[in-house]
């Protein structure tokens, strides 16, 4: 585990090197969810990265994990030693793919990754794609719009956090848990973001795509990754029955099988 500075941020960072990962393959870049880190990804990357003969990098994005925390993130959008603090923007997926990654990536000295996300990992991965070459793009329940089955979700998560177990659960993988939840928690059911629309951006994504939801999903519908194939028609869909809102976790074998035979087929 590492820290890595970007952009006046410390990032906590994991690498991966897979035995017998080929060194012209590219590499797997894990982004989390909206309550991930490094640790919450549990050793489901180095499966990846033996099954697929690849090296990866697991990534916390700042306010998770061990990475630098959000002062305020209940206060006012403000910048405090040149950096934002306080609650966060209904663009911060964008930030975070179009401002974060391709720094990060550059120290890291990857050029062209496999981007693995999951959840508003997912969305940072789109988004990041749709601007930037990426050798591939694998997304596990993205959100590409909000809907209304998403902001009810993330209202139990609310009610678990301030009189359930979650706060506690959580505070094992957040040095500050109370930002880790907040600053996700907050923007999402907030008034402007109900406007959160990333389908075009999709349209501009033309790097093998593969998506993939669970049918039991409390997070999101199938119409996510169906919008996402109805604007970059080159997307793999697969639809997992009896699987929630960590493919990964519910049905990894289906998960990894599908990875696998995807990452096979590219040049």
């Amino acid at each position: 585990m590492e820290l890595i500075n970007i952009n006046g941020t410390n990032l906590e960072v994991r690498r991966i090197e897979a035995a017998g990962a080929a060194a012209d393959r590219a590499p797997l870049v894990f982004l989390h969810e909206g309550l991930g880190s490094v640790a919450m990804w549990r050793d489901w990357p180095d499966q990846l990265c033996a099954a697929t003969g690849r090296a990866g990098v697991v990534i916390s994005r700042r306010g998770y994990g061990r990475s630098d925390a959000i002062p305020d993130v209940l206060g006012a959008p403000a910048l405090r030693d040149g950096r934002p603090s306080g609650r966060l923007q209904p663009d911060y997926m964008h930030r975070e793919a179009w401002e974060v990654l391709p720094p990060l990536l550059a120290h890291l000295n990857i050029g062209q990754p496999v981007l693995v996300g999951h959840s508003d990992g997912g969305t940072i991965a789109l988004l990041h794609a749709s601007r930037h070459p990426v050798a591939a793009c694998v997304v596990m329940a993205p959100h590409v719009i909000v809907e209304d089955l998403s902001i009810a979700a993330i209202t139990q998560a609310r009610d678990a956090f301030q009189r359930g177990s979650l706060r506690e659960r959580l505070a094992r993988f957040h040095a500050d848990v109370d930002g880790a939840f907040w600053q996700w928690n907050d923007i999402w059911l907030s008034e402007d973001f109900r406007a959160f629309d990333i389908r075009a951006q999709c349209r501009h994504i033309t790097a093998p795509l593969l998506a993939i939801q669970g049918v039991d999903d409390p997070y999101g519908t199938m119409a996510q990754i169906d919008q996402i194939a109805a604007h970059a028609p080159h997307t793999r869909l697969l639809k997992l029955p009896d699987c929630g809102h960590s493919p990964h976790k519910d049905q990894p074998l289906a998960v990894n099988t599908a990875i696998g035979e995807f990452l096979a087929h590219l040049p």
